[in-house]
């Protein structure tokens, strides 16, 4: 797996998270707070990372089958 698309995948998971603590109104303070648009904006972030988790494990997956053969 390559660090840097599992960095990007971890920052946009806890970047989809906040989102949707704040879309939802769990997290208070700013102007996102209590917009159902950041929820949803956070909920598409947390599938985009988890998209690119799979993607990374599946290639990892091949290549180590591939060297190993």
């Amino acid at each position: 797996m390559r660090v840097s698309r599992l960095t990007v995948a971890a920052i946009l998971f806890l970047v989809g998270l906040v989102w949707i603590g704040q879309g939802t109104g769990k997290i208070a303070g700013s102007a996102m707070s209590g917009t159902t648009f950041w929820a949803a904006a956070g909920v598409i972030l947390v599938v985009l990372a988890v998209v690119i988790l799979v993607r990374e494990r599946r290639l990892s997956a091949k290549g180590s089958r591939s060297r190993s053969g």
